[in-house]
């Protein structure tokens, strides 16, 4: 077996309101809708945005680390579309610069790169 992805499912209050803020906020585009489980990306990596309670999992509460290239040009587009931003972009003592945003339901998305392997 080889890994190919991964996509992080995000157990959110309402589908429709999360797919517009991760469309509108964070510049992602809409996958694929089933009910009220879909999916969005940017580049490469993609998450689940899941509003059915079949599992009964709490609403938010996920957190997801993705890789880039770069974090600061994004950070700045997405804090002016209003952002929920946790942590602001630092490097860190791991080796990595990255920074923290929230969506509305309290889901965490990490975004960052390695230090010296930026673009």
């Amino acid at each position: 077996m080889r890994i190919e992805a991964i996509g992080p499912v995000f157990q959110v209050s309402n589908h429709n309101d999360a797919l517009k803020y991760y469309k509108e906020v964070r510049g992602f585009k809409e996958d694929f809708q089933f009910g009220a489980y879909g999916g969005v990306s940017h580049g490469d990596a993609c998450l689940h945005l899941c509003a059915h309670r079949i599992h009964q999992r709490p609403v938010g509460g996920v957190t997801a680390f993705v890789f880039c290239d770069e974090v600061d040009d994004y950070f700045q587009q997405i804090k002016k579309n209003g952002a929920v931003v946790k942590v602001e972009p630092a490097v860190q003592p791991y080796g990595m610069r990255d920074f923290i945003v929230l969506d509305p339901d309290g889901n965490h998305l990490t975004l960052g790169y390695e230090i010296g392997k930026a673009a």
